[in-house]
């Protein structure tokens, strides 16, 4: 967001000029005619569900929230928007009020509303139509507390393009999610298995309320996917035809105008594509504007392979020798061998580590089987089983996922992780049985109870209550060190006990001591830092950094 607020003054002329260039924008209108445009009448349920003939919205005993959507895409966005309201301006209010706190002053922010107006002037040209009667549909359910940043409709097709924007303009791609798919000789039965963790943070609400979406669309094959209140883009999901898709971001350069965005890209694969071969096709048809590695496992085709796309490439990531893929954030196909932000990102970042680590896990389970796939995708350890310290993004469960998931594409079958993180149970669905059913006034989960993972034992332990006291202290030491504050003489220590392992807890016990003169005492930090397992390469020289000025001023 920083980078973003470097170029608005500058940009800030340019839109004077280029203003002409938003007006089809702002004014654009999604198709709505021929389309069932009945408004829902809902009955309200106890707990905060509702019904609609087959349509329903319930929360389940793990607190995952389960939704089951029909129609054509106007009546699909309108029963989502009266089913999931409440849900909706939540979601929309905590990502806003993220925003705020970023960028909290007035000025700068009425600056970013118009570059994000001018920014997202073509993305309704790449958005199919569907989509974007659906998004019309569900719009009419938002709240209206921020239309000065946009009109309801083009602020939620807005709000599709954020995850994009954030990652081209704040490198998220940085924060890392990671795959696995494995078949043949590596699974339990031979079968097709896919699992992931989407390590994508916009706080901790934000995380809380996860729905399970169950859409069966009146074109294209009925799925399910991991989503929030307000998206209808896929980040994770599944089809009646065993076809799955999950999203890893990749190094971008900053683009000059938004595209199709990917979570878009994504549920067109989903709800059109029965194989490999037809979501590339689907893939090659859309422009994007950031770099993203889209893993797809296929039951037709008994394999995954990634799709990975980039505004200037385009690139498929076949195994055909072998029966395991690996995705971490950075590509693997040809198409980008010598490419500069790719190789940057492999240096520079903590992909490479977290691939290397997923190999080792996947060779120390040996055939795996969902029960498996959750034990590895929770791992908090680095390489050789070396204790990172909970929170570091080296690891593949960086205790910030807002969701994990594993597939059996060949079965139907779909594991969905519950809160905290990836650690509470891993709830099943069998896709056969939800679309083979008919679902009227339903008020009973669509959970399979005999497939459950457990929570993980983890949430009980005092380690894990510790990590959460950590976070919540590591705020207070943030915020003592930008605006120079003084902190209590054992609160460092305190700190610091909560997650030792964490190269971090000493990073920032420097900092404070540095920024405050007490330059032996940040020396001692900074040097214990250098013993942990620090995240990437430029944290890595930039602690170094600390400690070399530290010996000048001291020397």
């Amino acid at each position: 967001m920083k980078k973003v607020l470097y170029i608005l003054p500058a940009l800030c002329m340019l839109l004077q000029l280029v203003s002409c260039g938003t007006y089809n924008s702002l004014h654009h209108q999604p198709v709505t005619q021929g389309y069932n445009a009945t408004v829902p009448v809902l009955q309200h349920q106890p707990g905060g569900g509702a019904t609609y003939g087959n349509n329903f919205l319930l929360q389940n005993k793990q607190g995952l929230w389960e939704m089951y959507v029909e129609g054509d895409p106007l009546q699909r966005g309108l029963i989502t928007g009266a089913l999931s309201q409440d849900l909706i301006v939540r979601q929309e209010q905590l990502f806003l009020e993220k925003v705020k706190e970023i960028v909290p002053s007035k000025f700068k922010l009425s600056l970013l509303r118009q570059f994000l107006k001018w920014y997202n002037r073509k993305v309704y040209l790449h958005v199919p139509e569907e989509y974007q009667t659906e998004i019309y549909g569900l719009s009419q359910y938002v709240s209206h507390e921020y239309d000065d940043v946009a009109p309801p409709y083009l602020r939620v097709l807005y709000l599709h393009a954020a995850h994009d924007i954030g990652h081209a303009l704040k490198d998220l791609s940085l924060v890392g999610c990671t795959s696995f798919a494995a078949w043949d000789e590596n699974t339990e039965d031979g079968s097709l298995l896919l699992a992931r963790n989407l390590d994508f943070y916009a706080g901790d609400e934000f995380a809380q309320n996860k729905i399970v979406s169950f859409v069966k669309p009146d074109e294209g094959y009925p799925f399910m996917s991991v989503t929030w209140g307000g998206m209808i883009g896929t980040l994770s999901g599944m089809n009646a035809e065993g076809l799955t898709i999950t999203l890893n971001s990749g190094k971008s350069d900053v683009p000059m105008v938004a595209k199709t965005p990917i979570s878009i890209l994504a549920r067109d694969i989903l709800q059109h594509a029965s194989n490999i071969e037809q979501a590339i096709a689907i893939a090659k048809k859309h422009e994007v504007f950031v770099s993203e590695s889209m893993m797809v496992g296929s039951a037709h085709d008994h394999k995954a392979v990634l799709i990975e796309v980039s505004p200037e490439k385009f690139g498929v990531y076949d195994v055909p020798n072998t029966s395991q893929l690996i995705c971490s954030n950075h590509f693997q196909s040809d198409a980008y061998k010598g490419d500069k932000n790719n190789d940057e990102a492999i240096v520079n970042s903590h992909s490479e580590y977290r691939y290397e680590r997923m190999t080792q896990l996947l060779e120390q389970h040996g055939k795996v089987n969902p029960v498996k796939a959750a034990a590895i995708m929770r791992n908090t350890d680095g390489l050789n089983n070396l204790p990172l310290g909970y929170g570091n993004e080296k690891a593949i469960n960086q205790l910030l996922a807002h969701h994990s998931v594993i597939f059996k594409p060949e079965h139907r079958q779909v594991w969905v992780s519950s809160n905290p993180y990836q650690l509470g149970a891993y709830v099943a669905y069998d896709l056969d049985e939800v679309f083979g059913s008919e679902h009227n006034n339903n008020t009973t989960s669509l959970a399979i109870d005999s497939l459950l993972i457990p929570e993980d034992n983890f949430v009980h332990s005092d380690a894990f209550k510790n990590y959460e006291q950590y976070r919540v202290q590591d705020r207070v030491l943030d915020k003592a060190i930008k605006d120079g504050a003084v902190l209590p003489a054992n609160f460092i220590a305190g700190y610091q006990s909560l997650n030792p392992d964490f190269w971090v807890v000493y990073y920032k016990a420097g900092l404070y001591n540095y920024n405050r003169g007490y330059y032996t005492a940040a020396r001692a930090e900074f040097e214990k830092a250098l013993t942990k397992e620090i995240t990437t390469l430029p944290d890595k020289q930039k602690t170094q950094e600390y400690l070399d000025k530290i010996n000048k001023k001291l020397n």
